[in-house]
């Protein structure tokens, strides 16, 4: 618990409420209702991705309430402010999916300029749904101020024929549908059922898999991002997140205090361990970048290369978010890796305590259904892998939890698509053949623009029957809920002249999970022959406004797909201005 009153003279606030010429500052402030204590407390920032956009942001405005009594509780003053989300569901499978990842860029972006404009002297961050998680992080590491991230929690499963169900069973039920196997009755009941209250997707997709990353990077409290969003009890993690930020100022501990090269390390065993989402990959590189840390594709690969595999979650697996919290959540994975010396220890958290101090205090062990033991893993390396070879010099990625090792070896045909739609019809239509690998290409973060994810067209294979015949390969993303030998990122993008650009139906592809390789049979002069007969990026329908201005700056999916220099090109530390 933090005590005491903070001295403002060396924090960003006294900019905005100290001395004389700060009356009209000031003036503003008791206009809102602020107390002339509070002003001259120390001011923070909580942060929240709030709208009604979806289920899984719809509740972080209520737990916002609990963060802003936690800081006031340890002598703060909380001034809450919003940032925008795209949600990945309901963009998925149309135009609006170009948004998603620039949407990122815009939530660290506005949490910045809010801070700065307004000199806050720390954050707490509060997300729900895919991109928000990694913007907000990125944000904290950006401005390097005490910061504390608070998932929203997941959404509950529903319930149908006695099964649980998620929105991932809906999205493959379409597939069902288009196969004739499902008439429109049915398909009508489970798209009631399917998603009963607020919370994020509740399966291990990109939104759980980044929230497990908040508490294994050290940012966020164990266990906090564990109940389901519904739950009251979560009110008591906003509180403790509140007063821990006040900790972390009395201490002058700071996010790249906590994001540190180890601590990236740990989030990617995590990731790993639960099969998270391959958009890991693009997250982990993006925030690292913030802090000036190298730490690409091939890095977080190289972490999932030599992880056991032994958490058994959705899609891959059997289980949800609330099944894992019931189980005793991220902290009992981290007390397993730790077993397995694949934790390291020393890495700082919100907390103010290390991550082993922190770890001591758990006294929950695996329970052998949805976490087992990390000597009798599911299988013995990673639910995620990289992927390199002449196809994807800059590497690629694939989720291969819950695949044999027969599955994860994938050699044919390609059959190749200029974008996601004309792919989705081709599924719809059938018109492909067992053995295929569909190529959807210029779907990049440039090339696309936005580089979507194509859950639609996964999940209608899936929905076929068809998923584990088939493989598929994209510069573009998946969702963390797709499944089957589904291959992104692909590396350089068609619309840098990567190799993929130069694929022709027929090229014979070959995938190895096992080795780690992504090839074409061709050689490099055909390779090079083709890219001079290349007649360059496909024109698309953006000129203009933010997804144009993302895909011009945007770089490479190995870096993390980011938009600005990074933390080796600054000259100052927003906190020491």
């Amino acid at each position: 618990m933090s005590a005491g009153r903070i001295d403002k003279s060396k924090l960003p606030s006294r900019y905005v409420t100290e001395g004389p010429s700060r009356a009209p500052h000031r003036s503003y402030m008791y206009a809102m209702g602020v107390s002339e204590e509070e002003i001259h407390q120390p001011l923070i920032g909580v942060a929240t991705c709030w709208n009604e956009a979806a289920p899984c942001n719809i509740s972080l405005n209520r737990q916002a309430q609990a963060v802003k009594m936690g800081v006031k509780h340890a002598n703060g003053t909380p001034r809450e402010f919003t940032t925008i989300t795209v949600t990945d569901g309901i963009a998925m499978g149309h135009e609006g999916m170009r948004s998603s990842l620039a949407s990122r860029e815009a939530i660290a972006d506005s949490v910045e300029l809010t801070m700065r404009g307004h000199c806050y002297d720390g954050l707490v961050g509060l997300a729900g749904c895919d991109k928000s998680l990694p913007g907000m992080m990125m944000a904290m590491v950006r401005l390097n101020v005490p910061s504390v991230f608070i998932y929203g929690g997941s959404i509950l499963p529903g319930r149908l024929n006695g099964k649980d169900v998620t929105v991932q069973d809906v999205f493959e039920a379409v597939g069902q549908h288009q196969a004739g196997n499902m008439t429109d009755a049915e398909l009508e009941i489970l798209e009631r059922v399917a998603c009963p209250t607020s919370g994020a997707c509740g399966g291990q997709f990109t939104a759980n898999t980044m929230a497990c990353v908040s508490e294994a990077i050290g940012l966020a409290l164990l266990n906090s991002s564990g109940a389901p969003a519904p739950y009251e009890s979560r009110d008591q993690y906003g509180v403790a997140s509140g007063d821990a930020v006040m900790n972390l100022l009395h201490k002058n501990i700071r996010a790249r205090d906590v994001v540190t090269r180890k601590s990236l390390e740990n989030a990617a065993r995590v990731v790993a361990c639960t099969g998270g989402s391959t958009n890991a990959g693009l997250h982990l590189p993006a925030i690292a970048h913030e802090a000036g840390i190298d730490f690409d594709l091939f890095d977080v690969c190289d972490i999932f290369r030599d992880t056991p595999y032994f958490v058994d979650l959705k899609p891959g697996g059997q289980y949800v978010a609330k099944d894992l919290y019931e189980v005793g959540g991220v902290p009992v994975v981290l007390k397993e890796l730790r077993k397995a010396g694949l934790i390291h220890e020393d890495c700082i958290t919100a907390s103010g305590e290390t991550i082993g101090e922190a770890l001591d205090k758990i006294t929950g062990e695996a329970d052998g259904k949805v976490i087992y033991s990390v000597q009798n893993p599911i299988t013995p390396t990673g639910g995620v892998v990289g992927l390199r070879g002449n196809l994807a010099p800059d590497g690629a990625i694939v989720k291969v939890a819950g695949m044999t090792a027969e599955q994860q070896v994938f050699s044919g045909p390609a059959r190749v698509f200029e974008c996601e739609e004309d792919a989705f019809e081709a599924v719809k239509k059938r018109e492909y053949k067992e053995g295929e690998v569909l190529v959807i290409r210029n779907e990049g973060p440039a090339g696309g623009p936005g580089m979507r994810e194509m859950l639609s067209t996964t999940a209608a294979l899936s929905g076929q029957g068809m998923g584990k015949k088939v493989a598929l390969i994209t510069d573009g993303r998946f969702s963390g809920a797709t499944r089957g030998f589904c291959v992104g990122h692909v590396g350089p993008e068609a619309a840098h002249g990567g190799p993929i650009a130069m694929l022709k139906d027929g090229d014979i592809i070959t995938l190895n999970a096992i080795t780690g390789e992504l090839n074409v049979d061709l050689t490099d002069a055909e390779l090079e022959a083709r890219k001079a007969d290349w007649k360059g990026p496909r024109e698309t329908i953006y000129t203009s406004g933010a997804v144009w201005k993302f895909a011009k700056l945007v770089g490479s999916t190995r870096l993390g797909a980011v938009t600005h220099p990074g933390a080796k090109e600054e000259r100052h530390i927003y906190m020491d201005l």
